[in-house]
């Protein structure tokens, strides 16, 4: 395995090597040439789609941005230290098994390289950072892929407690933002604690982090479970390089190319939005926390990263997927360890397809039901889909096949009508309300004796060698 990547810029070497990342040398304008190079390039195949550093941004001499990191199974692979050609199955379990090592302490530093520049005095985030609308109706120019690193006012000192979280952000003046929460979050935990002792909420922003950090800052952790410790089991238990902000004391990465630090302001909500999300649609405006601005630092030539969301897939699909999957996984098979495997990777996991072993008559629904209480179910599953462990729940012609032979819509599917809801999701009825589905697509065990009499094709036991033969052929 290749060692991890400490920041940003190893990388952006390690896709080069690897023939994963373009350099843009020509100028292009922040509006619209980034939007439409990020809806662009997640337009191409899935599987290979590079990584993109624009070098020559209009108005801005030294910045550069990277789009589209994550935005590929194969860049995605190289984030792990892995052959980019591993398929999407062996990422699974890899990240799977790399949980077993959590947590891992974290390396403490004392400097970092976003310490060359600090501005504290007529902060202006418009002419420091080349943000940009990455849709043509956003209300705004938005930060979209930084670490939120906030911390429970109630238990401080917690380590655990102290959440790393990526959330939207509106630029909505020179050091002043509006910052996206909801209730399922740590951060909207932090700043319902906030508000009740009355006082603003310090809050550190890393903008430009290295590929693992990005994907824990995504994943749906315990609320008292350290991403930092996470990403150093997700690192193959390499300790997380970790190094305090001088004015709010919170812990941020060491690799990131901008930090902002400062508050959100007790008591304000101001209208923020509308914002092209991963639903494919705009989200309309809500009241939401305001953040003021109280210092910036960063790299004398930072590279500002940004992450594109429209109609999927784009980014945010590779980004979220397995690291969606895999905590589902691990909570499903704590109280069924029939369960074989999760795919969680539709809409930021509001389809979910699990596969498992039939226990008895009934137990795929059961299972489904348990997903829809999962930290992250609770927020967002919508539709779960449970199939045998026989159906590989990544293969979509094996689901759709089990949908087909194995579902009767009279008998296996469960409504729960008016639940909590994701409040992105257009189809609620009101937004934030939704009815949950389960579908049992498993094969029926008794004494529920439907089809018992069936009898599943299976192939010559030589299968599996012509199938290596095949490939090295084609090789």
């Amino acid at each position: 395995m290749q060692a991890p990547y400490d920041d940003l810029r190893g990388f952006l070497s390690a896709l080069e090597a690897n023939k994963q990342l373009l350099h843009i040398d020509r100028e292009v304008k922040p509006e619209p040439d980034l939007g439409a190079a990020g809806r662009a390039v997640a337009n191409l195949d899935g599987n290979t789609a590079p990584a993109l550093l624009f070098e020559n941004i209009k108005g801005f001499s030294e910045a550069r941005v990277a789009l589209n990191i994550h935005g590929s199974w194969a860049n995605h692979a190289l984030m792990l230290g892995l052959p980019k050609e591993t398929s999407l199955k062996e990422q699974f379990f890899e990240l799977g098994d790399r949980w077993q090592k959590f947590p891992v302490p974290v390396d403490r530093r004392t400097e970092a390289p976003w310490q060359e520049i600090t501005v504290s005095e007529d902060i202006n985030l418009f002419e420091l950072l080349p943000v940009f609308r990455l849709n043509p109706a956003d209300g705004g120019p938005y930060i979209d892929k930084a670490a939120v690193i906030t911390r429970d006012s109630a238990d401080p000192d917690n380590f655990g407690k102290q959440n790393v979280g990526i959330y939207r952000m509106q630029v909505k003046g020179p050091d002043h933002l509006g910052l996206q929460s909801g209730p399922p979050h740590d951060f909207g935990r932090h700043i319902t604690a906030s508000d009740g002792k009355k006082t603003g909420l310090p809050i550190a922003i890393a903008i430009g982090n290295d590929p693992v950090l990005s994907l824990v800052a995504s994943t749906p952790l315990a609320y008292d479970q350290s991403e930092y410790e996470m990403a150093g089991a997700w690192r193959g238990g390499v300790p997380y390089p970790i190094v305090k902000a001088p004015h709010t004391g919170l812990d941020v990465p060491w690799g990131s190319e901008v930090v902002l630090e400062g508050e959100v302001i007790y008591g304000e909500r101001e209208f923020e939005g509308p914002f092209g999300e991963f639903t494919g649609h705009y989200s309309g405006g809500r009241a939401l926390p305001v953040v003021k601005v109280h210092r910036i630092h960063m790299r004398r030539d930072p590279i500002f990263e940004h992450l594109y969301l429209g109609l999927p897939w784009t980014e945010i699909d590779y980004l979220m997927a397995l690291n969606t999957s895999v905590p589902i996984h691990r909570q499903l098979k704590e109280a069924f360890p029939e369960v074989q495997a999760v795919n969680a990777m539709y809409t930021h996991g509001m389809v979910n397809i699990i596969s498992t072993k039939v226990r008895h008559g009934g137990f795929g629904r059961v299972v489904g039901l348990r997903a829809l209480t999962t930290p992250h179910g609770i927020g967002y599953s919508k539709l779960v889909i449970v199939v045998d462990e026989t159906v590989d729940p990544f293969n979509l012609e094996q689901v759709m096949w089990a949908l087909s032979v194995k579902f009767n819509p009279q008998h296996d599917a469960i409504s729960i009508p008016r639940m909590f809801g994701n409040p992105l999701d257009p189809a609620g009825d009101p937004q934030g309300i939704t009815t949950r589905l389960v579908l049992d697509a498993t094969t029926p065990r008794s004494p529920d004796n439907r089809g018992e009499d069936d009898q599943l094709i299976t192939p010559y036991p030589e299968t599996t060698d012509w199938e290596s033969t095949l490939k090295e052929m084609l090789r």
